[in-house]
């Protein structure tokens, strides 16, 4: 038997009672409540299990030191359950404003503090009664932005150890005696080769390269990256200059004796590593890194970036090379690149003014395959860089992070940060004693130079 108001006053509190329920709020013979539908007095429960009404009597407020809010705050809502066992087992401790089990702490009419992760101040359910998410917004957000972070980071890494075994390296930065020491600032030897290796047969008609095998220079050119500016300087290839000894390349390990021939008859008989050698020799500056490209390539590069945007002055219609163009701004494929490239004979200077195209041409592909557009779309990336690396021959000390430092030197060149200049010739009709017709460089002023871009100072222009 539930003894728990016992003593008190009629009518007082909540307690359950009714007819069948047994004096002042106990429960019913062997537990059971009363029939259906019935209301016992006070406020005790009924036959039935059912509820009786509010009892008149007041309920004794609830001592300052048991108050759920805290001393001083306001009692909560309703009376707090007397002491004593409660219906199904439920202690009751004296004034423990949880005595009902659905007021019990965690329990679904329990008071809500603070710190109750459900509480006026905690997070709620979502409406409704769905159930939370266990992954908050801002985790998720954070989890996806670091999974997009390390895919890009592993693409990047995976692509550029990927293009750096597309490089082709040699060694064609050989060390011998004499050599000129290194001067300040970087110098990139760079020659566009005339070799047609990767060009299929329809393609060599369609490009009018001839057939001939074997290579030859079609253009060099040295490139200096400084603090006093970046210079682009044309090195006209019928330069009259001293060729050093070297071995012939057919393998028979005989030794060519030095010679006075043009410029790129030294790549002709020697390749990349003898042309170096040159060019140190005849200007007297340390050349840092080499970088050679084919036909094929070069055209495969403007491909892959989209064409490259120029601005023809005038018409140019050239047999030799294929050309027709008009005059006025416009994107040239790789085809009709390589033909602006080689054209010479529309103009009065010939190799002198196609060198200017030359330089006109490679800063403006420079400032297109540079632009965030190209390195950033996989899509124009991956051709660009296959492409072009599979048929580019570097020194064996140039990575893809100093093929960066090119471009965006050529760039600054083509955005007016730097120069593009040519060797300054003192005869361009030179009569050699052999018959031929050749550029003679002037001493004076070549000489002033080569020694500026060897220190790293502002190089004098020539008219």
């Amino acid at each position: 038997m539930n003894t728990w108001q016992e003593g008190r006053p009629s009518g007082g509190g909540s307690g359950y009672g009714g007819p069948d329920g047994g004096p002042a709020g106990q429960f019913g013979p062997a537990g059971q409540v009363g029939p259906a539908g019935q209301v016992g007095p006070a406020g005790q429960f009924g036959p039935a299990g059912q509820v009786g009404r509010q009892g008149n009597g007041a309920e004794p407020a609830l001592p300052p030191s048991l108050n759920p809010r805290g001393p001083g705050a306001p009692a909560a809502p309703g009376v707090p359950r007397p002491a004593g066992p409660r219906p199904g087992g439920y202690a009751n401790p004296a004034g423990n404003p949880y005595a009902n089990p659905a007021a019990a702490p965690g329990g679904p009419g329990a008071p809500r503090g603070p710190q109750d992760p459900q509480g006026p101040r905690g997070p709620r359910p979502p409406a409704g009664g769905g159930s939370r998410s266990r992954w908050p917004r801002r985790r998720k957000i954070k989890v996806t932005v670091l999974a997009l972070v390390t895919a890009v980071l592993v693409t990047a890494v995976g692509t550029y150890f990927w293009a750096d075994s597309k490089l082709n390296q040699q060694n064609v930065l050989a060390g011998y005696d004499g050599r000129p020491a290194a001067g300040k600032g970087t110098n990139w030897l760079i020659v566009g080769s005339d070799s047609r290796d990767g060009l299929s047969d329809t393609q060599k008609i369609d490009m009018h390269t001839g057939t001939d095998t074997g290579k030859r220079s079609d253009s060099m050119m040295i490139l200096h990256i400084g603090s006093a500016g970046n210079t682009l300087m044309s090195i006209p290839r019928d330069s009259w200059v001293p060729i050093p000894a070297h071995l012939d390349t057919s393998g028979s390990g005989k030794t060519i004796p030095a010679t006075t021939s043009k410029i790129n008859s030294a790549f002709n008989n020697g390749g990349g590593s003898l042309l170096v050698r040159t060019v140190e020799t005849n200007t007297g500056l340390h050349i840092d890194h080499y970088a050679e490209v084919g036909f094929a390539g070069f055209a495969g590069i403007v491909d892959a970036v989209g064409g490259v945007h120029m601005c023809i002055d005038q018409a140019i219609q050239d047999q030799d090379s294929g050309l027709n163009l008009k005059a006025g701004c416009q994107t040239l494929n790789g085809t009709q690149s390589l033909a602006f490239v080689r054209q010479r004979h529309q103009m009065a200077d010939q190799d002198l003014g196609r060198m200017k195209n030359q330089q006109k041409f490679l800063s403006a592909l420079a400032h297109q395959a540079a632009t965030p557009g190209t390195l950033l779309d996989p899509f124009t990336l991956y051709p660009l860089i296959s492409s072009g690396l599979g048929t580019l021959i570097v020194d064996d000390n140039t990575g893809l992070t100093d093929l960066a430092s090119l471009f965006d030197a050529m760039k600054g060149v083509s955005g007016g940060s730097g120069k593009s200049i040519t060797i300054p010739i003192g005869n361009a009709n030179y009569h050699t004693s052999t018959g031929e017709s050749a550029v003679k460089w002037d001493p004076v002023k070549s000489k002033q130079v080569f020694d500026a871009i060897k220190n790293d100072t502002t190089v004098p222009e020539f008219s």
